[in-house]
């Protein structure tokens, strides 16, 4: 539900109220000025206090201050969250185009960071004589008379005011001083209501989302759509350019990134990623956000295949409610230049995340029953056959059987021994069935296709002398059926061996994929390529292989000059090809 400005206010503590009316009647006794000034003072108390957006919220506080002292320029820096810094720069009194010709936006150095350091008032006849004044970049207007102060919200400082130039010629004296630091007092409480909204209002988004996922997830949602929801909420809400979530790959130590959106998201779906030394992979081993700066920086994105240009910030949340219980992980990240991930994102990207994982959890355990209640009226089914069908027709075929011993007409004792033969037959089919009734799900975890690539990759490790790069995509483990998935393995371990044995070669990539007609795999390397005298039975063997499906083996060069192996087979045609061909 919606909540107006006026309910949020009324929502405010009073205790905030009277603070600031202490404070301000503590201002206003130290100023000296006329009624007009004191009446300035409240206009512009007001005017900052009426909007509940932060952004227009601290451009009222700059304009409020510039006509409060008849100040030329006017800026509100606000300090960043290592303290030291400015990570945004609100101005008054220069264009577009003075902006423009002094270049980037002050980062808290000089003045401006002698102010974040003591964060005290601080009033200058002449900017340029004080100690901390380090002059002006080209372009910059000449400015000499400055004040400043700072911002306090609940007691910790968020930035400050800085103004210069008094109009007239004359400096800023003790009464602008007096009134700046009103003002500031009142800009400090309108800073938190407008943070306070702002975060209900994201709060809320979040809420939302959740919602969403469960509804969908309660309602029979596949996989892959309740966790391409939880991306595209992810990204949208935290104003991301990219979002991806892996999942860790069965029967082994690595995640496979499922799904991406955004921002060169292609080229994430379908890796396959270490737990250790990768962002995710920590994430999900500690299960707890691990974030960088600037993945293009950072030692634990792998450089291949290249996937992060234009991306700065990023973090990488575990989906999960803590330390053995995380399911998976979302990487969100936005482009470079953008602002970092603060400590309250995360939190709230961290709730957000832990919802969604007792959603995931709460929809296995529904399914969990419902699989258990077919189970069990599959054995009821099974024993009613056992215990009632099954006896009667034993004892019908008995009976039969006594009395063909009575019949004396050959013709007829025949038919009826055959009846008592079908009904030999009819209980054997009758038996076979409450073997399929009763027989249990064979499939082990973790020896479905994907984890065989996953296993063999490391496998090859130790030959190798580095971690192959690996990546799926599709339904490998559905798709592929068994005598396919028969032939992959040993031609991926032929492909790797040749790789170690004959390459010579720093890095190796395995790409797995297929679009249900065919499923094709690649290995590419950097080494020397293929040498035209090499031996060729393993080749050749590989070759054979995809013949006998109806595929083929080709070879290449990969983008890096090494060897490219291509090995790609259709698959059978299934219920829905066959379904597709009939409608057409």
């Amino acid at each position: 539900m919606e909540q107006n400005p006026g309910e949020f206010r009324e929502m405010l503590p009073h205790l905030k109220l009277d603070d600031l009316l202490d404070e301000l009647q503590a201002r206003l006794d130290a100023t000296r000025g006329t009624p007009d000034r004191v009446h300035g003072l409240l206009s512009a108390m007001l005017s900052v206090g009426r909007d509940l957006d932060l952004d227009h919220v601290l451009r009222s506080v700059v304009e409020a201050a510039a006509t409060l002292v008849d100040a030329e320029y006017a800026a509100l820096g606000v300090v960043g969250s290592d303290g030291v810094s400015l990570s945004a720069f609100h101005t008054v009194g220069m264009s577009e185009r003075q902006i423009a010709d002094i270049g980037p936006l002050p980062e808290g150095h000089g003045i401006l960071g002698e102010l974040i350091r003591h964060p005290e008032p601080l009033r200058l006849h002449e900017l340029s004589r004080h100690p901390a004044s380090c002059g002006f970049p080209a372009g910059h207007p000449a400015m000499n008379s400055f004040v400043g102060v700072p911002i306090r919200v609940r007691d910790q400082v968020f930035g400050n005011l800085y103004l210069t130039e008094k109009r007239g010629g004359a400096p800023f004296d003790e009464e602008d001083e007096a009134l700046l630091s009103t003002l500031a007092v009142a800009a400090g409480v309108a800073i938190d209501n407008a943070r306070l909204y702002e975060e209900s209002r994201l709060r809320e988004r979040w809420m939302k989302a959740n919602a969403e996922i469960s509804h969908g997830l309660m309602s029979g949602s596949g996989r892959t759509e309740v966790l391409d929801l939880i991306a595209e909420h992810a990204r949208d809400i935290s104003c991301s350019a990219l979002a991806a979530v892996a999942m860790p790959v069965e029967g082994s130590r690595s995640l496979g990134v499922e799904i991406a959106v955004g921002m060169d998201a292609e080229a994430h779906r379908g890796l396959v990623l270490p737990l250790e030394k990768t962002l995710m992979g920590l994430a999900f081993s500690r299960a707890t956000p691990v974030n960088s700066a600037d993945v293009t920086q950072d030692e634990r994105i792998s450089p291949e295949p290249p996937r992060f240009d234009g991306l700065g910030p990023a973090v990488a949340v575990p989906i999960g409610t803590g330390a053995g219980d995380v399911r998976g992980v979302v990487l969100l990240a936005r482009e470079a230049g953008g602002p970092a991930f603060s400590d309250r994102e995360i939190s709230m990207l961290r709730g957000f995340a832990a919802q969604a994982a007792i959603a995931m959890e709460l929809a296995e355990r529904r399914q969990d029953a419902e699989q258990i209640a077919v189970l069990q009226d599959r054995d009821r089914i099974a024993r009613d056959l056992h215990d009632l069908a099954i006896q009667r027709l034993f004892a019908t075929g008995m009976t039969l059987q006594s009395a063909g011993q009575f019949i004396t007409h050959p013709e007829a004792s025949e038919r009826v021994m055959r009846v008592v033969d079908d009904l030999d037959e009819t209980i054997k089919i009758i038996r076979s069935a409450i073997f399929g009734l009763r027989v249990r799900d064979r499939d082990a975890i973790g020896s479905g296709l994907r984890a065989e690539v996953v296993r063999v990759a490391g496998e090859a490790t130790a030959e190798l002398g580095f971690t192959p790069g690996v990546r799926m995509e599709g339904l490998l483990d559905t798709d592929v059926p068994p005598e396919i998935a028969d032939h992959v393995v040993p031609v991926l371990v032929e492909a790797l061996a040749n790789v170690a044995r004959h390459a010579h070669a720093g890095r190796a990539d395995v790409e797995l994929t297929t679009d249900g007609r065919e499923v094709r795999l690649k290995v590419s390397d950097n080494g020397t390529g293929i040498a035209a005298d090499g031996r060729r039975s393993g080749l050749r063997n590989m070759a054979e292989r995809a013949e006998q499906l109806g595929g083929l083996l080709e070879l290449g060069t990969s983008r890096s000059g090494g060897a490219l192996v291509c090995w790609h087979v259709p698959l059978p045609a299934g219920e829905n090809d066959a379904q597709g061909k009939r409608d057409t």
